[in-house]
């Protein structure tokens, strides 16, 4: 094979796609999921990867939606169960959960998370005006992990704030020794 002939294999921008997805040349893209049968959605360069459910080592006195940790490459990852956190849903575990794990870098220092979802549904490429702020009423969703919603088709995906979702509590526990 000569160097013309590769060279007319190599793909352009927005023609090709890889493994189902389109390349995507403009807008910000994101990754969505499913809980509960609602879609949410989290930045995609914050996704690290993507690991099937696995039953994490368990932290003593950690709140219900800390599932736990797992060793990842040398990296030891706390596990937080989303259905839990935002109380949508019972924990249950099948063939379609997965647990998405994000890294947020911050100027000095960065943190990666598991969350684990009821499935992954897609990539979104979404323009950054056709976000939308998230209305004040309330929800099982608390306002401060909601970054806005997007329309996609006649769904409504809930756009998630990954750096509050690093976040978590401080959890009051009873030592009665």
């Amino acid at each position: 094979m000569d160097i013309q002939e590769l060279a007319g294999n190599i793909p352009v921008e927005g023609e090709y796609s890889l493994e189902g997805i389109d390349f995507i040349t403009s807008g910000e893209q994101y990754l969505t999921f499913l809980l509960a049968n609602e879609q949410y959605a989290v930045d995609i360069l914050c996704v690290e990867e993507i690991r099937s459910w696995e039953q994490p080592t368990k932290i003593p006195n950690a709140p219900s939606y800390i599932k736990g940790v797992i060793n990842m490459r040398g990296i030891i990852v706390p596990i937080v169960d989303l259905r839990l956190k935002f109380n949508v849903g019972k924990a249950s575990y099948h063939d379609t959960t997965v647990v998405i794990v994000l890294t947020y870098h911050r100027e000095e220092s960065s943190r990666t998370i598991g969350f684990v979802v009821d499935a992954v549904s897609d990539v979104l490429n979404v323009e950054t005006q056709d976000i939308q702020s998230s209305p004040a009423f309330g929800g099982c969703v608390q306002p401060q992990y909601i970054e806005g919603l997007i329309n996609v088709g006649k769904n409504v995906v809930t756009l998630l704030n990954v750096e509050h979702l690093q976040e978590v509590e401080k959890h009051a526990f009873n030592a009665n020794f």
